[in-house]
């Protein structure tokens, strides 16, 4: 049997798995599979650079599909109008849609002993608990259970019962440690999460960030960085400001609305310091046209490289609801946070886990 595999949708996934991997024994390096899933995320030229480094056994690109691919599906997701109807087009549902991912999967997930899935709410969640694959999740980003609670969100109607439903009998599918066949589910501060779930296990991922080494931190780097020169030429004329601010975007509500909302970050700022711009790896607003006048770096780099040049310091790094706790390459750090975004869209779209309490 194989050792471990990751399945990773984001750049920032794939950061995370090296963190892990980084803080194992030497010797049980460079043993693990990196499974890629292009669903919602374009990695680019992410493979080639990690296969350069050869630090996976393998690195899998994933053809994962959402539900909407299969308009067969379509029908199990019209609202009955009672419990009783809906449960029974869920469970339909489930059985189903992992049926026809199973012919896009690239591997047999069998052959591994762990398996560690970020954000299972993505098929291969639903996937690996039909096909009774016992598996690991790990939190989607930094501390985002405790932002938006997903599982409780998404189910707040009865949630008890679907619950059940998933974690006993495997009938339907929720993620975030519910699923029958979810071992546990790593999450970055249990603390900072509102409703507790004793399938959350703690990994703390400063901790996994302090231990890395300056060689570490290289190869890191290798991976993330594509063009190395170009990064150099933007800290470099970085160096020219006395003061300056970088402004992370984010994929908020739609194209018009997320423009305005980041003019409107940046006129907040530009009085006090030169901006910079990094754009989201999944935020496909074009920053490089729309707002040409101010230096940005590589949209597919993590935001979290930035910690690893010792010459680098901006005065602010601004977020809106990003989560700012890993950054070190700032003075101060602004999350802007729902009320901010009150001024953009209805209130209830950013306010999820205030709507679970609230029954």
């Amino acid at each position: 049997m194989k050792d471990r595999i990751y399945v990773c949708h984001t750049f920032y996934h794939v950061y995370v798995t090296m963190l892990k991997e980084l803080a194992l024994p030497k010797e049980k390096q460079g043993k693990a599979t990196l499974v890629l899933s292009k669903m919602s995320n374009n990695f680019e030229g992410m493979k080639a650079r990690i296969d350069k480094t050869g630090y996976f056994e393998a690195v899998v690109e994933f053809d994962e599909k959402k539900d909407s691919f299969f308009p067969e599906l379509a029908k199990y997701k019209e609202d009955k109008g009672n419990i009783v109807s809906n449960m029974l087009s869920r469970i339909r549902f489930t059985r189903k849609f992992a049926k026809l991912q199973e012919a896009y999967m690239p591997l047999d997930f069998k052959e591994y002993k762990d398996i560690y899935v970020y954000c299972d709410a993505d098929p291969i969640g639903t996937y690996l608990n039909q096909k009774h694959i016992r598996y690991h999740a790990l939190e989607d980003g930094l501390n985002s259970v405790a932002h938006i609670d997903h599982a409780h969100f998404d189910n707040r109607s009865h949630f008890k019962m679907k619950a059940f439903f998933s974690k006993v009998l495997n009938l339907i599918f929720i993620q975030n440690g519910y699923g029958k066949y979810c071992i546990d589910m790593e999450v970055n501060d249990i603390s900072a999460i509102e409703i507790p779930c004793k399938y959350y296990v703690e990994v703390n991922r400063k901790a996994l960030t302090d231990r890395l080494t300056r060689e570490d931190k290289d190869l890191l780097l290798q991976i993330f960085i594509r063009d190395m020169d170009a990064l150099r030429r933007k800290m470099e004329e970085g160096k020219k400001y006395e003061k300056k601010v970088l402004i992370l975007t984010e994929p908020l509500c739609t194209m018009d609305v997320r423009e305005q909302i980041f003019r409107d970050i940046i006129a907040l700022y530009e009085k006090e310091a030169q901006v910079f711009i990094k754009p989201h790896p999944r935020d496909e607003l074009d920053y490089a046209t729309i707002f040409a006048d101010y230096p940005q770096f590589e949209g597919s780099m993590p935001m979290e490289m930035l910690n690893f040049f010792d010459d680098l310091c901006f005065d602010k790094v601004i977020g809106v609801l990003t989560e700012l706790k890993a950054v070190t390459f700032a003075k101060e750090t602004v999350r802007l946070g729902p009320d901010f975004m009150d001024k953009y869209e209805d209130p209830a779209i950013h306010r999820q886990n205030e709507r679970i309490n609230n029954g």
